[in-house]
């Protein structure tokens, strides 16, 4: 985990410059998120893995009452800065200083790639815990399979494993985890992506 903290550390600024007008290029982005935010209920949504907050403050656009949290300190003090009228803290999603069912609805965007499928099934029970009843996580992750090095991205080298994952699989650790699967959107990569994409709706019964 400090490897990851430490390489998104070193990346902040460049990531956030690359990344931060994404979301207008990418409208399966736009439709994952704007269908997470009708169907959530009233209440704070939590961007857990929010980076620079460039989603949260998407969420927040959307009328959602969203915070972010992330586990490295350089991308939370850039969020804090850029988006001064939000809420951002430092944190793991393995241990989520959050009481149980405070959530909404939460999103795991991305912010579990470098997750082995060995750990998923601890944080998906995370996310559970923090999820009220009738609650809703949307989680977006790479498709495939297997563990993928990457020592570059962001002009800067970087040591970290990707892991990609099957849809289905994803799928059946969420429910074992105690969520009810709502819709799954797949699609092939675009331009600028190497992989397909997935992002999988689902809500705590």
């Amino acid at each position: 985990m400090n490897d990851i903290r430490g390489s998104y550390d070193t990346v902040a600024a460049d990531y956030h410059e690359i990344l931060k007008d994404n979301l207008k290029d990418n409208p399966y982005d736009r439709a994952a998120l704007n269908l997470f935010a009708e169907l959530v209920p009233a209440g704070p949504v939590g961007d857990l893995g929010c980076g620079p907050g460039r989603i949260t403050t998407y969420l927040a656009g959307l009328g959602l009452d969203a915070f972010g949290i992330d586990l490295s300190p350089e991308m939370v003090a850039l969020a804090r800065s850029t988006y001064p009228e939000l809420r951002f803290s430092v944190g793991t999603l393995f241990e989520l200083e959050l009481k149980d069912d405070e959530l909404a609805g939460a999103l795991a965007w991305y912010s579990l790639v470098h997750t082995p499928r060995s750990d998923l099934p601890a944080v998906f029970a995370e996310l559970h815990r923090v999820v009220q009843p009738g609650g809703y996580l949307l989680h977006a992750f790479k498709v495939g399979d297997g563990v993928h090095h990457l020592s570059n991205a962001y002009g800067h080298d970087l040591d970290l494993d990707v892991y990609w994952y099957d849809p289905a699989d994803i799928t059946g650790l969420l429910s074992d985890a105690g969520f009810t699967e709502v819709a799954t959107l797949t699609h092939a990569p675009l331009d600028y992506e190497k992989q397909p994409q997935a992002y999988v709706l689902v809500r705590k019964a």
